[in-house]
């Protein structure tokens, strides 16, 4: 686990180093001044030697205009370390999340994921900087603060150096407890973080059911689990902090009494014990800069591991023979796939059906009959359990999958618009397209007219998932978004279902326009919207029950027959 942190130090290694060297000095000049004291009251004090007392009061003066200026580089540049260390956590976590199965997100809620990404990285930078620098001014303030007072006295130098076993056996004890502590509270976070996500992204269903109190009470049982767990972290907090601080301050008391005695035994005159007492607090700063790391290492190495456990997530992959597919001619063909998200419930069951290049094949039937799946299951956002599926006569898993997507376009019901403007959620997936193909695709998609109405024209902020635009709105620019990617294969997930009827004889023009050309699986429960379809596949639990285009299946007055005279009564 620590080398893994340790990568992170490579690209400020430079600045890291520099951040240690400031710390070195400011260790050697705390080690200075107690010297520098001891002298003016043994030497220059007793023998009126006002020279050089002035002289090294202007040195000690200089010592401590050094260390404000070490102090602003370690505070101001010292923490930068942390901070780019934790931003490049931060990139790589994020990079990674893009590559990992939609299963991962389907297990994982999303504010859970975004408190691994956020708060858990926090403190790393923290430690980051803290963590080797508190270590390496600890361990050369120890090593000099002894030698100086092994100079004075040694056998009062023992007695100081005794209390650090003790310190470390009572650190040791409370380690493990505080990193079960820290860990119970980072999983406390990122639940309530869950919650508000889902509460948020909710509130207008919240609000039509008036469930604020509901809310409330489900926000309130979150957060007394955060504070409980919380509570359970700062009372081995205190354990800790409250032994190790009546240790130090025992240890002076031995210490004083030690020193007096040997100072009235003539062992020790005052200046040495003055001295002595000036190094007994330079030889605490750095058992008290260990301890407050103990605390420190446990609350960023819980986030570190938490932060490793999505990188450690296995990756989308592709085969070792995969290969670059080019713009694809189009044919689909299912070959017995059998496929479940849980084991125990297969969704398909050895599943065959083709679909030529250019053609239209309409999926329908009741719900959990597994037609999204086959729309999932093309792109490989999931992969197959037997059989397979091929493009062209080539088995999906031996496409690359950036290639393969890149030759599907995909509309769904739940539009997904990012908080951002019109035009860079056309050109989204497209970054190098120009304005004029980005007002084409608008145009093409019927919504240009429309964009060009608004103020802000093409550089309107939609809004979070775009909420600022109307249903139909929404699926419009998520068309134009596909005409502009102009991909061979097109899927439609139940793209019109969720919108009135005017406005969805107008989004099926584009969608009509959209298809021409194009291989097209649609999923639809308006049968309108698929009557022209090449071929329509009724889906069930059972499979395909029903084949054909639309005369022939309303021929066999079977299940397709019924769904449609159902339809025709309720318009």
């Amino acid at each position: 686990m620590l080398k893994r942190f340790a990568v992170y130090y490579r690209s400020q290694m430079k600045l890291f180093i520099a951040d240690l060297v400031c710390a070195l000095l400011l260790a050697v000049c705390d080690l200075i001044y107690p010297m520098i004291t001891r002298n003016m009251l043994n030497i220059y004090i007793p023998n009126n030697q006002i020279k050089l007392l002035l002289i090294w009061a202007v040195i000690l003066l200089s010592i401590y205009l050094l260390k404000t200026a070490l102090n602003y580089f370690v505070s101001y540049w010292g923490h930068l370390v942390g901070v780019a260390m934790q931003a490049d956590m931060r990139r790589d976590v994020f990079a990674h999340l893009q590559k990992l199965p939609v299963t991962y997100f389907d297990n994982n809620k999303t504010g859970t994921i975004m408190s691994r990404i956020v708060s858990d990285l926090m403190d790393i930078s923290e430690l980051a900087h803290h963590g080797p620098e508190d270590i390496f001014i600890s361990v050369i303030t120890i090593i000099g603060a002894f030698i100086m007072m092994s100079s004075i006295y040694f056998p009062l130098a023992v007695i100081v150096v005794l209390a650090l076993p003790i310190m470390v056996i009572f650190a040791s004890k409370l380690r493990v407890k505080m990193g079960e502590a820290f860990t119970a509270t980072r999983v406390e976070i990122g639940e309530i973080n869950a919650g508000l996500e889902n509460s948020i992204a909710g509130i207008r269903v919240a609000k039509a059911y008036t469930s604020g109190d509901y809310e409330n009470r489900q926000f309130a049982k979150g957060n007394k689990k955060f504070v409980t767990a919380r509570s359970k972290a700062y009372k081995v907090m205190a354990q800790f902090h409250s032994g190790t601080t009546f240790i130090g301050d025992f240890l002076q008391i031995v210490l004083y009494v030690a020193g007096g005695l040997f100072c009235a035994a003539g062992k020790i005159d005052i200046g040495d014990f003055t001295a002595f007492v000036l190094y007994i607090g330079v030889f605490m700063n750095p058992v008290r800069r260990l301890i407050s790391f103990v605390e420190q290492y446990q609350n960023g190495m819980t986030g570190f591991r938490r932060f490793t456990e999505i990188m450690d997530y296995p990756a989308e992959e592709d085969a070792p023979d995969a290969a670059e597919m080019g713009r694809a001619k189009g044919e689909i063909e299912f070959k017995d796939v059998s496929f479940r998200y849980e084991e125990g419930k297969d969704v398909l069951r050895s599943l065959s059906f083709k679909l030529d290049a250019g053609k239209t094949l309409a999926l329908v039937g009741p719900s959990g009959g597994g037609k999204t799946t086959i729309c999932h299951l093309i792109p490989r956002f999931y992969d197959i359990l037997e059989g397979s599926v091929t493009l062209d006569g080539c088995d999906i898993r031996r496409i690359t999958l950036e290639s393969l997507r890149q030759n599907i376009g995909m509309v769904a019901q739940d539009v997904f618009l990012f908080n951002a403007t019109i035009y860079e959620n056309i050109c989204y997936g497209t970054p190098d397209a120009t304005m004029e193909q980005v007002r084409e695709a608008a145009e093409r998609a019927n919504i240009l007219s429309y964009i060009e109405s608004l103020p802000d024209g093409f550089n309107t902020i939609v809004g979070e998932r775009g909420v600022k635009l109307s249903g139909g709105q929404k699926q419009r620019v998520a068309i134009a978004r596909v005409f502009l990617k102009n991909p061979p294969i097109l899927i439609l997930d139940e793209a019109t279902s969720a919108l009135d009827n005017a406005t969805e004889l107008m989004i099926q023009q584009s969608l009509e326009e959209l298809c021409k050309g194009r291989t097209t699986l649609v999923v639809a429960h308006r049968l309108t919207t698929i009557k022209n379809a090449d071929e329509i596949l009724v889906i069930t639990d059972n499979g395909i029950e029903e084949r054909g285009d639309h005369a022939s299946l309303l021929a066999q007055n079977g299940i397709y027959a019924g769904l449609w005279n159902g339809m025709s009564q309720t318009r």
